[in-house]
């Protein structure tokens, strides 16, 4: 039987992220939602666009966080 997963209790909902170049300029935010993986470990997920603000070129954005230790034991 599965040992019981890590969680963290006093995590938040979501995260915010800004995307910045060396500059510092923005390129977007993202919002990353608590998420259970297919894996069985928990974490946060966002999907989203950002923008190159001097060439107004359109990015992809993926981004997992990953609770480490909190992958169920196939055991």
């Amino acid at each position: 039987m599965p040992s019981p997963k890590k969680t963290d209790p006093k995590a938040p909902k979501f995260l915010e992220f800004t995307i910045t170049d060396p500059e510092g300029k923005i390129w977007g935010k993202v919002i990353a939602q608590e998420k259970q993986f297919a894996s069985g470990s928990v974490g946060f997920y966002c999907n989203g666009k950002v923008e190159n603000p001097e060439s107004h070129e359109r990015y992809q954005a993926g981004l997992n966080i990953t609770l480490i230790g909190s992958k169920p034991d196939q055991g």
